[in-house]
């Protein structure tokens, strides 16, 4: 085996186990490097840390509330001991002349399906929390006669989400 090749087996076998260059006797020229990117972790050059996303965060702020809708952006989130278990989720609310006012507010009863004489329309996955305002499913693009239009996944997670006496917050 060639001096070259032992020494440099020699250098690698002793970083290996721990014993640093230093103390075989050589001293080894590099560049000098940034801290790593990981505390602890090797430093490899060209590839970037894994960073974790940013928890997700509502804008409510009442306490053991399990729903949280933002009319303004037209988003919901479900809470859970005030983390976020899912969302923001698209929703749509009251037209003009039929607001969907901010406040607090309790579930009342949910139906699976419900049908509106008053609107004679479908209300699907419905939670109703604020009289005969209610979440359903409907499209999210149109603006209601006051109730919380949802997509079908949004609806739904929140039909199973909450029950009744479970608590809303409606910021704007």
């Amino acid at each position: 085996m060639s001096g070259k090749r032992y020494l440099g087996w020699t250098v690698r076998s002793a970083m290996c186990v721990g014993i640093g260059a230093a103390s075989v006797g050589l001293m080894l020229a590099g560049p000098a490097q940034a801290d790593p990117l990981w505390p602890g972790g090797p430093d490899i050059p060209g590839v970037a840390p894994v960073v974790p996303p940013a928890p997700v965060v509502s804008p409510c702020t009442q306490e053991g509330a399990k729903v949280c809708m933002r009319l303004s952006t037209n988003e919901a989130w479900l809470l859970d001991d005030g983390k976020v278990v899912f969302g923001p989720t698209p929703i749509s609310h009251g037209r003009p002349g039929y607001e969907t006012p901010p406040g607090v507010f309790k579930a009342a009863f949910k139906k699976e399906y419900h049908w509106s004489t008053m609107h004679n329309a479908e209300m699907r996955w419905a939670v109703f929390f604020n009289g005969d305002i209610a979440t359903h499913i409907g499209p999210i693009e149109e603006q209601s006669h006051g109730c919380i239009r949802m997509t079908p996944d949004g609806a739904k997670a929140l039909y199973d989400h909450v029950n009744p006496g479970d608590i809303f917050e409606l910021v704007v």
